[in-house]
C-alpha cells in the first residue's frame, strides 16, 4: 500500500511538473522548441562529429566507431519503443485518450504517438551524448553536448507529448546503452583513449544550429 501511495505521489508531481513546463509560453518559443526538437536539422552536427572521430582514428578504428554509435541508438530506440512501451502502456500528455490532455498545450497539433515511457528523444539524445562523453573526454564538448540533450528533453514536455518522468528514465536507458556499447568498443576493437584534435567542430556547428533556430524563432513571432 505504501508503494502504491509512493507512486501515485510520484506520478502527481510529474504531472505538475509537466504542467508547469508545457504552461509557460512564448510564440518564439513555440517556434523554436518545435524546431529544436526535430530530427534532421541536426545532420549538420552529426556530420560535424563524424568528421572529428575519422580526422582523429585510422579509418578501420573510425568505422567500428560509427558502427558503435549506430549500436548505441539503435539499443536506445529499440528498448524504449519495442521493450518498455508496449509493457508500461503510458499515455503522452498530449494524447486525447489521457484525461490530462485537455490541460496540456500543443504546438502546430502535434500530439506524438499513443504511448510515451520511455522517450525515446531521451534515450537517442543521451546515448549520444554519453558516447560522445566517453570517447572526447573534452570538457567543453562533453558540457556542449549535455546542454543540448537536456534542452530536448526539456522541449519534448514543453511540447507537451512527454512527461518528465518519461524522458529521466530514456536518459537513464541512453546512458546505460553508451556504456554497454562504449565498453564493447574497447574491449572488442581495442581502443584506447587519446586527445582528439578539433573537438570545436561540433560545438561550432551545433552553436551556429541553435543560433540559426533562434533566430528563425524571433523572425516567425514578429
Amino acid at each position: 500500500m505504501m508503494l502504491i501511495d509512493f507512486l501515485s505521489v510520484l506520478s502527481d508531481a510529474d504531472t505538475d511538473l509537466l504542467l508547469a513546463i508545457n504552461g509557460w509560453r512564448a510564440e518564439w518559443a513555440d517556434y523554436f522548441m518545435y524546431a529544436f526538437s526535430g530530427k534532421l536539422v541536426w545532420i549538420p552536427m552529426y556530420a560535424a562529429i563524424l568528421y572529428v572521430i575519422f580526422r582523429n582514428l585510422g579509418w578501420k578504428m573510425a568505422l567500428g566507431c560509427i558502427v558503435t554509435v549506430a549500436l548505441t541508438i539503435t539499443f536506445a530506440d529499440q528498448v524504449c519503443a519495442t521493450l518498455i512501451r508496449p509493457v508500461a502502456c503510458r499515455l503522452r500528455p498530449a494524447n486525447l485518450e489521457n484525461p490530462i490532455s485537455d490541460l496540456v498545450q500543443i504546438v502546430n497539433g502535434y500530439r506524438g504517438g499513443r504511448y510515451g515511457f520511455p522517450s525515446c528523444h531521451a534515450a537517442n539524445t543521451f546515448g549520444l551524448a554519453f558516447f560522445v562523453f566517453y570517447i572526447f573526454r573534452n570538457r567543453l564538448l562533453t558540457a556542449f553536448i549535455m546542454f543540448w540533450a537536456l534542452l530536448t528533453c526539456y522541449s519534448r514536455s514543453y511540447l507537451g507529448v512527454h512527461y518528465p518522468g518519461d524522458l529521466l528514465a530514456g536518459a537513464l536507458v541512453g546512458f546505460a546503452g553508451a556504456s554497454l556499447c562504449y565498453w564493447l568498443f574497447v574491449k572488442l576493437g581495442k581502443y584506447r583513449r587519446k586527445e582528439f584534435r578539433e573537438a570545436w567542430v561540433p560545438i561550432a556547428v551545433g552553436g551556429i544550429t541553435i543560433g540559426c533556430i533562434l533566430v528563425y524563432a524571433l523572425v516567425k513571432s514578429c
